[in-house]
């Protein structure tokens, strides 16, 4: 079985009204190709359900976005991604704000086909005065009430993973795989993009093998996009791009806005895009970031 597709094969696979959830978190491992693939194209109207960063940000400047699912929207260094703050304060796009853990478990209960996962977070706040999707429900053991932190199920899931291969083994070698697993269970086709396609025999080896996180059967299709995550991270390989990070966030300010960033950057494909920023040696030239 060959799972191996283009951008625009998976584009193709994705229609206006989809949820689609987007892994990675914050300025790390997101799949930016894949998201520039969808700001190329005609898709409207999507519910967008990730830990996010720029791929919240460019879908919401581009007015592809009807509602967003998250915990948060940052650059992490650059805490406020100027986009989503737009369209958050504007009242362009819908809501539902929820802890990180909330999130998690509502992967969680996708994945494991369940309505809902009891949980204590966010009982006392705001998160249920102001998600009307969100019950508190009674214990059918004792008097205490639980959250009831409904199942996020996805359409579509797009990940970025180091390697993998043409059976959709994909591999994150970074420190943290974030909840890139449980997005790619959540989702009804999961989409990711790699740094490199590798043999399935170098995942005979245990020490590559233990870096693989979720079962080959939940990847629909891999592309095969190296600095496909950027210019955010993908540790260890490059980290993310703070220089272009500061152009994007400051187009916000300029009367060119977001569409000046595009016409600067976006491109007719992705090697143009990486043309633009520089080309492939200078992506993997950028440094990880030291904590």
């Amino acid at each position: 079985m060959n799972k191996q597709m283009t951008a625009a094969d998976v584009v193709a696979q994705l229609e206006d009204g989809m949820t689609i959830g987007i892994g990675g978190w914050g300025p790390r491992r997101k799949p930016m190709a894949l998201v520039r693939e969808i700001l190329r194209s005609d898709i409207k109207d999507l519910t967008i359900v990730s830990y996010g960063g720029a791929d919240v940000g460019m879908l919401c400047a581009a007015g592809k976005v009807k509602k967003v699912v998250f915990a948060f929207v940052s650059l992490d260094f650059i805490p406020l991604e100027p986009y989503f703050r737009k369209a958050r304060q504007s009242g362009s796009i819908e809501v539902m704000e929820i802890d990180e853990g909330m999130m998690l478990l509502g992967l969680r209960a996708a994945a494991w086909g369940v309505p809902y996962i009891p949980t204590e977070v966010g009982l006392g706040t705001d998160i249920v005065t102001k998600n009307p999707d969100i019950k508190v429900v009674d214990s059918p053991y004792d008097d205490k009430e639980w959250v009831a932190m409904p199942a996020l199920k996805l359409d579509v899931s797009l990940i970025h993973a180091d390697r993998a291969d043409d059976r959709g083994v994909c591999q994150i070698a970074g420190p943290d795989h974030y909840m890139d697993d449980w997005f790619a269970r959540a989702a009804d086709k999961t989409f990711v993009s790699c740094d490199e396609m590798v043999d399935s025999q170098y995942f005979h080896d245990p020490a590559q093998a233990r870096l693989v996180h979720w079962e080959r059967s939940q990847t629909t299709g891999v592309v095969e996009i190296a600095g496909g995550a950027h210019p955010t991270s993908c540790s260890p390989a490059y980290g993310f791009d703070v220089p272009h990070f500061k152009a994007y966030t400051g187009s916000a300010k300029e009367e060119t806005g977001f569409q000046g960033y595009l016409d600067t950057f976006l491109g007719a494909n992705e090697e143009e895009y990486q043309q633009n920023v520089g080309g492939l040696d200078a992506i993997r030239a950028i440094e990880l970031p030291t904590y």
